[in-house]
């Protein structure tokens, strides 16, 4: 078994990696996979801490965030794939229907 400060390395590596893929890309189905890389991290802080405790409630939220991360795919593919219907592009730079 890990130690936790193996685990919060690694999970810090991976939310720093999806925070610098939210930053730097301009796909917007990149974004959303990086933004799920984030909520993996916190995941695994919540099944670190949880195992490390004894207790199961970081197992138990740590399900409650994949169903809402699922929730998040379904309606985030969802307005690309209409984004892209409409404007026939998924870059987030050309997107600009919100503008007056």
């Amino acid at each position: 078994m890990p130690s936790p400060n193996a685990v919060l390395i690694i999970s810090f590596l991976l939310f720093s990696t999806g925070v610098a893929g939210i930053l730097i890309r301009r796909n917007a189905l990149v974004i959303l996979m990086c933004a799920e890389l984030m909520l993996n991290a916190a995941n695994l802080n919540f099944i670190a801490f949880a195992r490390h405790s004894g207790s199961v409630g970081g197992q138990a939220f740590a399900l409650m965030v994949m169903g809402f991360a699922a929730a998040e795919v379904a309606v985030g593919l969802a307005i690309v794939v209409a984004l892209y219907r409409r404007k026939a592009t998924v870059q987030v730079d050309d997107i600009n229907l919100l503008k007056g």
